[in-house]
């Protein structure tokens, strides 16, 4: 099929609901329902949300875990947004259940009087199992639970938490140190070329 410069094409129907826009390539989908599914798909079916970089600085981890987060909905919307900070944040197993303690999820503007506190304990869910050996774990030698990073599978909004016992000043110098001869080698190699 040829056409005249300058002449638009008809959308086409792939299907029921799905239409191709020929000038741009892309889909356009009319029912609401699919698009607020693609909004959802525009993000990466495994996105990382935040990150605690803070953490392995300070922290040396042992072992990662997956936990659940019991949310509201403008919390959802918020972390959504990436409107959490996790610098601040631990873990803590209390009467066999896995408490978040100190991460600051940011209010949802448009959620009005039913906004969510900033600062709220948020229980976490893992297996029986898991607390259990976590619980034994932290009791029995100076380690502790940190939230390593927020991120989506599938539609869930899951926290990555570590097992992580605190590093030494010395220790923390020395990554910095290393670090540092790092960037100075690629330097180097950058300039010479």
């Amino acid at each position: 099929m040829t056409r005249a410069w300058g002449e638009r094409a008809r959308p086409a129907r792939a299907d029921g609901r799905l239409r191709l826009l020929a000038d741009t390539g892309a889909a356009y989908n009319p029912h609401p329902v699919a698009r607020a599914n693609a909004k959802a798909e525009r993000l990466a079916p495994d996105a990382t949300l935040s990150v605690n970089r803070r953490a392995t600085f300070d922290y040396e981890i042992l072992e990662r875990h997956e936990a659940g987060m019991v949310l509201t909905g403008s919390e959802v919307k918020s972390i959504r947004d990436g409107r959490i900070s996790l610098t601040e944040a631990w873990a803590q197993v209390e009467r066999g259940e896995v408490w978040l303690l100190g991460a600051h999820i940011a209010e949802y503007v448009l959620a009005h009087r039913r906004n969510h506190e900033p600062m709220r304990r948020r229980k976490l869910l893992m297996h029986r199992r898991e607390i259990d050996k976590l619980a034994e774990s932290v009791a029995r030698g100076g380690l502790t639970l940190i939230p390593l990073r927020v991120y989506l599978k599938g539609r869930s909004i899951k926290v990555e938490i570590g097992l992580c016992r605190g590093k030494q000043e010395h220790d923390k110098r020395q990554k910095v140190r290393e670090r540092e001869d790092k960037r100075e080698v690629e330097r180097a190699l950058r300039d010479r070329r």
